[in-house]
């Protein structure tokens, strides 16, 4: 179990933030942080991390005090696999050594057997500069498997793949992530990624928690507020289905069908642009 109590004042872009989050991360559990850019997310990861110093709080891991008083524990000793947007592998190593890397001395077959997890046994010899952008990023999930962490930390890793190989990445998130009993704790923007992945969400507003619980109880439970959960997109095909109409509509790059009235329906015409939000479709 993680608890913590953290508060930071930080100065960036968007002005100051003012961090002063609490909350307790059950053990095995996959928490991902949602908000708006400048709302604290990575900020509170590097928190965790300790790769940041808070101004105040605490924080403890497993009955571990991480953060207490003046004390703070070591990044080093902490145990944290961290995964980044932009991999940080190292350049001169290969793809088995990058791994090796995370893992204690003596290792050898959890390596072998995170290159098989990862699909990654037939590029065990290459270098990040031969490999793709997917292939990095399996490279990196599985450089911090190979510390055994206790926390697992990942800052939006996904974010800058296409949508089939985030799809793909995402499941294997999810499957590591059970396979290894790991607590982890993520960032994300993507609203499909956030239910494919996460059994609780802290949604952060200005450096507070606005809403925390399930994916759903988050992002579905508020229909007063239907922009939350509002998707754009643009009418492909309008088409009779038995006493319904069926709507093609490409949302993301995806083709999503919803079924209308003839009424509805007849509102519609390829091309539009719509919105559709809580299950309706709005011109948009």
């Amino acid at each position: 179990m993680i608890e913590f109590s953290l508060q930071k004042t930080r100065h960036g872009a968007n002005g100051q933030l003012q961090l002063d989050v609490a909350a307790t991360l059950a053990a095995g559990s996959f928490t991902v942080l949602s908000g708006a850019s400048g709302a604290g997310k990575t900020t509170l990861l590097r928190l965790l991390a300790g790769l940041e110093a808070a101004d105040s709080g605490w924080l403890q891991v497993n009955g571990a005090d991480w953060l207490r008083g003046g004390h703070s524990l070591p990044v080093q000793q902490r145990r944290i696999g961290m995964v980044f947007q932009d991999y940080a592998l190292f350049p001169h190593l290969s793809v088995a050594d990058n791994i090796a890397f995370g893992a204690a001395r003596g290792e050898r077959a959890l390596v072998q057997e995170l290159l098989d997890l990862c699909g990654l046994a037939a590029l065990a010899r290459q270098h990040p500069a031969q490999l793709s952008g997917g292939q990095k990023q399996r490279v990196a999930l599985a450089r911090a498997l190979a510390m055994r962490p206790t926390l697992l930390l990942l800052d939006e890793p996904l974010s800058a793949l296409d949508h089939g190989l985030r799809r793909e990445l995402q499941r294997m998130l999810r499957d590591m992530h059970q396979r290894f009993a790991l607590t982890t704790v993520m960032v994300s923007h993507d609203l499909g990624e956030i239910f494919a992945v996460a059994d609780q969400v802290l949604q952060l507003e200005h450096g507070r928690i606005g809403a925390q619980g399930t994916p759903a109880q988050v992002f579905l439970q508020t229909p007063r507020d239907s922009s939350r959960i509002a998707l754009h997109g643009e009418v492909l095909a309008c088409q009779p289905a038995d006493v319904m109409w069926r709507v093609t509509v490409l949302v993301a790059g995806e083709l999503v069908e919803v079924l209308l009235s003839a009424q509805d329906a007849a509102t519609l015409s390829a091309g539009q642009r719509i919105r559709l939000s809580a299950g309706a479709l709005q011109p948009g």
